[in-house]
C-alpha cells in the first residue's frame, strides 16, 4: 500500500458512527503481538525451525498490514502520526530496508516531532539503507526529547559505524559509544538488548583503543548479563559476537560453542560458519605446529638450538630487570617447567621455528621451542601492523602467562600449551628489548549482522 492510499484510509476514517474499540489500541497490540512474535520466536518454535524464521515473521507482517485497512471505518483522524508510525514500525520488523517504512515514518515526526519511538524507528530504517548520518541525526533528535534507552544504545552502535576524518575521532567514538551503552543500561538493567550492546561496544573499545585483558572481561560479562533476557539470547548476533571475544580470550572451546549458537539461531547467516571453520584451521594449524616443531627439519632444528646464547636475553641476562623503578628478579627456567597462569619471577628464552596465519590478524602468533626442544606457541597481542619475529630470532618472555588448551572439537583432539604476551615492548628480539613503536591497536574487520 502506497503513502497515498494510506493517506485516503486516515482521512476516510471520519464515516463510522460506531467505535467498538480504539483502532490505534488494538493497532498497537497488534504491531506490540508481532514483534513479540519475532523476538520470542523460540518459545514457541524449537531451534530446528530457525531457518523457516524469517518467513514466519514476513507473513506474520504481512497479516499485521492487513489490520491497518481494517481501519477504514473507525475515526482515526486524529491519531495520524501514530497510525504512520505503528505501520511504519510493522514494516520494520524484518532485516532489510523498505523504502515505505521511511515514507510513512517520516511523515510520523513531521505531524508529531516530539514522537520519540517515530525517530528511533527512522533512525533504524535509515541504518539498514547504511545512511549513517541519517540514522545518528534521528537518535541524537530523539535524545533531546528523552534519555531513552532504544536512542542510547542505538546511537552507540551509530558510533562505531561511523566515518571519522582521524583515528583520534574514531577512538572518541568508540569511548562515548560505551559511555552511551552505559546509560542506556543504567536506564533498565533487565534489559538483555542493551546488555548486549554495552558487550559490543566494550569489544570494539578492545580491538580499537587498547587490547586490555579488563576490557575483555568488562565485554564477557555484560554479554553474560544479556544472555538472561530471552530476547536477546534469541539473538544470533549475541552468540557470535560473545563467540568473538570469547576467541580473543583465548577460550577457544567456548568460542566455537558459541559461533554454533548463532549458526543454530539463523542457519542462513553464513558468516558464523565461516568464523568458526577459520578458528577450527587457526587451531589445527596450532596443534599440528606445536606436534612438529614448527616444521623445521631436524639438522636446521639443531642449529638453531645450538645458536641460542643467553646473551640475546639482553637487559634479562643478569636475573633481573628493572619495571616501575623496581628491581625484579628473573629466574630463566626452560619451558617444560612453566606453572599454568602468571609465573612470576621467570624468564623463558628460545628459537622461533614457525609463526601460525590468524585471518583476523590477532594475535601474532608464533612457535618457540628452546634447548629442551620444548614447543610452545606464543600469542602477541597490541602488535603494530607489519610487526613481529621471524624464523630463527631468538626471544625472552618475561613472567609468562601460561594457558592449557584441552579440548576435542568435531573429532580434533586439541592438547598444547601457550603463552600469552599482552604487550610486545616486553619482548626481548635478539637481545633487544621491542620498542613502543612495535605497540598498536588492531582493527576488528566486522562483527556487524545488526551492529
Amino acid at each position: 500500500m502506497s503513502a497515498i492510499i494510506d493517506d485516503k484510509v486516515v482521512a476516510g476514517a471520519k464515516s463510522s458512527n460506531t467505535v467498538k474499540k480504539d483502532p490505534i489500541v488494538a493497532l498497537t497490540e497488534r504491531v506490540r503481538a508481532l514483534y513479540l512474535f519475532r523476538d520470542r520466536y523460540f518459545e514457541t518454535h524449537s531451534i530446528d525451525e530457525a531457518i523457516k524464521k524469517n518467513i514466519d515473521v514476513e507473513k506474520e507482517m504481512k497479516d499485521t498490514l492487513s489490520k491497518f485497512d481494517e481501519c477504514k471505518g473507525y475515526e482515526i483522524d486524529g491519531s495520524r502520526a501514530k497510525y504512520y508510525y505503528l505501520k511504519g514500525r510493522a514494516l520494520n520488523v524484518v532485516d532489510r530496508f523498505i523504502p515505505q517504512a521511511e515514507e510513512l515514518l517520516s511523515k510520523a515526526v513531521k505531524l508529531e516531532p516530539k514522537l520519540i519511538e517515530a525517530w528511533n524507528e527512522l533512525g533504524e530504517c535509515y541504518w539498514k539503507n547504511d545512511d549513517i548520518k541519517q540514522a545518528k541525526n534521528c537518535f541524537v533528535g530523539a535524545l533531546q526529547h528523552d534519555r531513552n534507552k532504544a536512542s542510547l544504545r542505538n546511537l552507540s552502535m551509530v558510533l562505531r559505524q561511523e566515518q571519522t576524518s582521524s583515528f583520534e575521532e574514531r577512538i572518541k567514538n568508540i569511548q562515548q559509544g560505551v559511555e552511551y551503552a552505559k546509560e542506556a543500561v543504567s536506564l533498565d538493567t533487565t534489559d538483555g538488548i542493551s546488555w548486549a550492546i554495552l558487550g559490543n561496544a566494550y569489544l570494539s573499545s578492545f580491538f580499537t583503543v587498547a587490547q586490555s585483558p579488563s576490557t575483555l572481561r568488562s565485554c564477557m560479562s555484560a554479554y553474560m548479563q544479556a544472555e538472561k533476557d530471552i530476547i536477546a539470547r534469541s539473538n544470533p548476533d549475541l552468540f557470535y559476537n560473545k563467540a568473538v571475544a570469547l576467541k580473543y580470550q583465548e577460550e577457544y572451546n567456548l568460542a566455537l560453542q558459541s559461533f554454533e549458537n548463532a549458526m543454530a539461531l539463523d542457519p542462513l547467516w553464513e558468516t558464523p560458519r565461516n568464523k568458526r571453520d577459520e578458528l577450527l584451521k587457526y587451531l589445527k594449524d596450532i596443534q599440528n605446529s606445536i606436534n612438529n616443531n614448527g616444521y623445521v627439519k631436524p639438522k636446521r632444528l639443531y642449529q638453531l638450538i645450538r645458536a641460542l646464547d643467553v646473551k640475546h636475553l639482553g637487559p634479562y641476562k643478569d636475573g633481573a630487570y628493572t619495571y616501575g623503578g623496581k628491581s625484579i628478579k628473573l629466574d630463566l627456567i626452560p619451558l617444560q617447567e612453566l606453572t599454568l597462569g602468571l609465573n612470576m619471577e621467570k624468564v623463558v628464552f628460545g628459537k622461533v621455528v614457525c609463526w601460525i596465519q590468524d585471518s583476523d590478524c590477532v594475535p601474532f602468533a608464533f612457535c618457540l621451542v628452546d634447548e629442551q626442544k620444548t614447543c610452545v606457541v606464543v600469542t602477541v597481542y597490541n602488535l603494530a601492523k607489519g610487526r613481529g619475529v621471524t624464523v630463527g630470532d631468538s626471544v625472552g618472555i618475561p613472567e609468562p602467562f601460561v594457558i592449557h588448551q584441552k579440548f576435542s572439537y568435531m573429532n580434533n583432539d586439541f592438547d598444547y600449551k601457550s603463552i600469552r604476551v599482552e604487550t610486545p615492548i616486553v619482548l626481548v628480539v635478539n637481545g633487544r628489548k621491542l620498542g613502543r613503536e612495535q605497540q598498536a591497536s588492531a582493527n576488528l574487520h566486522t562483527f556487524k549482522k545488526t551492529d
